[in-house]
């Protein structure tokens, strides 16, 4: 007779060593642990010392997701409580070598696969969860051709989806029990999976045009009709596609894509940082965007959503954004134009003036004098010194945004644009980078990372019961990690760190639902949404403890 499954073989439920000598003889698992009864921050501080044995940031990935079948609060804690030093553990860079080896080095899974082969099977796939239609706050869905600078990874992908759940959790203390991760298996291109034996996913190259779109759509009406509550978060979608699939959709369904949405914000973040330094208003800059792919052309969208706000005519904020790719300035002659380049491109007979007609970056620069440079094009260097200097040649105090990474592929070093700027450059990168010194000033170089915002815009959309995520939605969540900020003394950073991304979280997500009620989509009211935004998040610890406010928690 086959063992009964028990509690010890339930992540939601497991404590191990946590549980009572009482608790295991009423579950039924006397004997079938060591004699000691721990408490959480015991078991917390012994796991986190095995992590620290782990010899690379790949082992400690493997090492955290053991865990995390096994016991899915000590997960939490240990990752709550040293996020700063994990979250490039659990997600980006590492989350790449995980993806890379997935199928070989399979070992579990904790997400939906949605079949582009099955379309029948959706429902039933969703249905197998059993999870009912107030279940479910969240959902994160990949169909992975684009993973963090890495391209096309099929079913591999399948962690971005489960990784970015983590972080929305541990940043924001989303329920880990009514979040969804979901791969559309729409086939892929690359090669190398399709010729490996190993490979899991649908072994044909990846699946576009009408059947594609058609299911796009499935996925969005059975999600939306099973978990009506929930928010739909796109990560990881190929530029085109995103892009579509976001405008086509964003009226109708509680849908967000963080690579558009969620890195414009926290671009417009450090621009409303940088505007306390300047003195500027949004309706008065020029933006300049190098790389005008999903990530350039949503950022693109977010500061001229900011300028309409702030006065502009649609005509003046689309005059004040010129798009740069890699034949040069994106003008409205070239063939073939993408539908995210088309709205910015610029008109041809504008470069005829410029000298010998050439559109390239640094010619760009000297005749449009932008005030903000932003790069997003993953070429390493991009930014040269005479880049950086014509930039500021042009304005007192450019605001200059290489946003591309990992290291390798960021368009210029704060440790060069620094002194290259001769210190007026207002710079936030995509990386982490040390403190610059520079003619006796500490400059702080904030990292524009999205888990800066994206946890608190989906808090504050839950709590708000949003309808719809809103250009005001955003735009409030970028202020509000602005905010957190003094920029009042010279070299200072423009972004909060991660350190105290809880707290920050909050922050963030009571601004986003007062905007949501603000724009008439909110659909839940509170008496206190201070309060209402401190209950809807999730603590990593176990049911019967009490946090240190008085409050009772639930695992």
């Amino acid at each position: 007779m086959p063992p009964k499954i028990t509690v010890l073989q339930d992540r939601f439920r497991n404590r191990g060593t946590a549980f009572t000598l009482a608790q295991r003889a009423e579950l039924g698992i006397t004997g079938r642990l060591p004699a000691a009864v721990e408490t959480l921050d015991e078991q917390a501080a012994r796991a986190y010392a095995q992590l620290r044995r782990q010899p690379s940031d790949l082992q400690k990935y493997i090492f955290l997701n053991e865990v995390h079948n096994r016991n899915q609060v000590l997960y939490f804690k240990l990752l709550t409580d040293h996020l700063e030093e994990l979250l490039p553990v659990v997600y980006d860079p590492t989350v790449g070598d995980a993806i890379e080896q997935w199928s070989t080095d399979y070992r579990d899974s904790r997400a939906v696969y949605l079949s582009i082969d099955r379309p029948a099977d959706v429902k039933a796939s969703f249905e197998s969860l059993g999870l009912g239609p107030d279940d479910v706050d969240l959902v994160v869905v990949s169909d992975a051709q684009e993973i963090l600078g890495i391209g096309d990874w099929g079913v591999n992908g399948t962690d971005i989806s489960i990784g970015k759940l983590a972080v929305y959790t541990a940043a924001a203390g989303i329920d880990p029990g009514r979040v969804v991760a979901v791969n559309l298996d729409v086939g892929t291109d690359n090669e190398k999976l399709l010729n490996s034996p190993m490979y899991l996913g649908n072994r044909h190259a990846r699946v576009d045009g009408k059947r594609y779109d058609e299911f796009i759509a499935l996925f969005l009406k059975t999600a939306s009709e099973m978990f009506p509550h929930a928010l739909l978060h796109f990560e990881d979608f190929g530029p085109s596609n995103a892009r579509r699939i976001l405008v086509g959709n964003a009226k109708k369904y509680r849908i967000f894509n963080d690579d558009m949405q969620g890195t414009g914000a926290i671009a417009m973040a450090s621009v409303f940082s940088a505007l306390k330094v300047t003195g500027g208003r949004w309706s008065e800059q020029r933006l300049l965007v190098f790389g005008a792919g999903t990530a350039g052309t949503g950022i693109a969208d977010q500061i001229y959503a900011a300028m309409l706000r702030d006065g502009a005519t649609p005509a003046e904020a689309e005059n004040n954004v010129w798009l740069v790719d890699v034949n040069g300035l994106v003008t409205d002659d070239m063939p073939g134009l993408p539908d995210y380049q088309q709205v910015y491109a610029r008109p041809a007979s504008e470069v005829h003036g410029w000298a010998h007609g050439r559109t390239d970056l640094l010619t760009t620069i000297e005749h449009v004098k932008p005030t903000i440079l932003l790069g997003t094009s993953t070429a390493a260097g991009a930014f040269t010194e005479d880049v950086v200097k014509a930039l500021a040649g042009g304005v007192e105090r450019p605001i200059l945004l290489p946003l591309s990474n990992p290291t390798s592929r960021i368009e210029v070093l704060p440790s060069d644009a620094v002194p290259w700027s001769e210190g007026r450059a207002l710079i936030a990168v995509g990386i982490p980078v040390e403190p610059v010194e520079y003619d006796g000033v500490t400059y702080t170089i904030g990292q524009a990372n999205n888990a800066l915002l994206y946890p608190g815009l989906g808090l504050g959309t839950i709590v708000s019961g949003a309808r719809h995520v809103t250009d005001n939605m955003l735009l409030a969540a970028a202020e509000a990690v602005a905010g957190q900020v003094d920029v009042s003394k010279p070299g200072a950073s423009l972004l909060p760190p991660v350190a105290n991304l809880r707290a920050s979280s909050a922050t963030v997500a009571l601004a986003v639902a007062e905007a949501a009620a603000a724009d008439g989509v909110a659909t839940k009211a509170h008496d206190n949404l201070v309060q209402a935004v401190q209950d809807a998040m999730w603590s990593p610890v176990y049911a019967d403890e009490v946090l240190s406010d008085g409050r009772k928690t639930h695992s």
